[in-house]
């Protein structure tokens, strides 16, 4: 079953695939960088979101060699509004690794991707599979999705519960175009609601579909985030100028901009103005307090800047939730 089942996708793949800038159909990508950035990017954004800041990308940074020689503000800008800015740091480490050890060129083994910076076991597996046609096993939100569906699994899961599953039904020959189709599946049709199962290829063997059970499915296992809170200073000086200041080299948000902010221990009562912002691991709520100019002695580090200035900045999406406030 699993072979028929392969080849029924990759025939429904061949008609109804997504076009996206990063992708062919019928095997490898020419230009592992492209598939590499895009994987990068795609890591905890949509696909909608990515498209423009992929071309935009490409247009700046059209190789590993442009990215090794851009100066890291550059980066960060570029990334800007994307969030989870490890990743722009970690692709600029990278690509200078990438320089140095492998002429500018991305491994195609799996052992070797792994020991580059911000490349983990999904991301080798993309790369290996998207930009060598390898037959690696893929397995993201909408794998995941497709998978326990298929399967009818009502059980709690996880990317590892999923992952032999998924592993059975990876094409040894189209490894690109199998986790392109598998994901598009997920996507485009066993979506989350509202699932249009008269237009899926594995309908007939789908076990979720045949219990009438296929919205209940999956149940996937939520790590509960800690709450924080925090106070923001909006400190205007007379010529309009905001107190800005750069984050450290490490840790979070590294080497970003902010207005200053202290961490408390809870909200104020007042329920003054406030953006809230959702971390990989934690949640995080900053009340906005407007201070006075003398406020600033306490951020001896802060500079002044005009908001028309702001685009010069790279400032993380909590601070942009900020500024539209201002």
């Amino acid at each position: 079953m699993p072979k028929n089942l392969t080849t029924q996708l990759l025939d429904w793949y061949a008609q109804n695939g997504r076009e996206m800038p990063w992708r062919v159909k019928g095997g490898a990508h020419p230009n592992a960088y492209a598939v590499w950035i895009s994987e990068i990017m795609l890591q905890q954004t949509t696909v909608a979101t990515v498209v423009d800041y992929f071309i935009r990308w490409m247009k700046k940074f059209p190789d590993i060699k442009a990215l090794a020689n851009a100066d890291l503000q550059e980066v960060l800008l570029a990334w800007q509004g994307l969030g989870y800015y490890t990743r722009a740091r970690k692709i600029h480490e990278c690509a200078k690794v990438l320089i140095e050890k492998y002429e500018g060129q991305i491994p195609n083994k799996r052992d070797d991707l792994l020991k580059l910076p911000g490349i983990g076991p999904y991301t080798a597996s993309s790369i290996c599979c998207f930009a060598f046609n390898q037959p690696e096993t893929v397995v993201d939100g909408n794998v995941m999705r497709v998978i326990a569906r298929l399967r009818g699994i009502t059980k709690e899961i996880t990317a590892p519960d999923i992952y032999p599953l998924a592993q059975e039904l990876t094409s040894p020959t189209q490894g690109a175009d199998y986790a392109s189709a598998i994901m598009d599946l997920g996507a485009t049709v066993c979506t989350p609601t509202n699932p249009k199962c008269a237009e899926c290829p594995w309908v007939a063997a789908c076990i979720a579909h045949k219990k009438g059970i296929q919205e209940q499915i999956p149940q996937i296992k939520k790590l509960t985030k800690k709450e924080k809170f925090g106070r923001l200073y909006l400190i205007q000086n007379d010529s309009g100028e905001y107190l800005i200041r750069k984050r450290p080299k490490q840790g979070l948000l590294a080497n970003l901009w902010e207005f200053p902010w202290e961490e408390i221990p809870e909200l104020s009562p007042k329920k003054l103005p406030h953006v809230v912002h959702v971390f990989t691991h934690f949640k995080l709520t900053l009340e906005l307090v407007h201070a006075p100019q003398e406020k600033a002695e306490d951020f001896p580090n802060a500079i002044w800047v005009h908001p028309k200035d702001f685009k010069n900045y790279p400032f993380p999406t909590l601070i942009q939730k900020v500024i539209k406030k201002l």
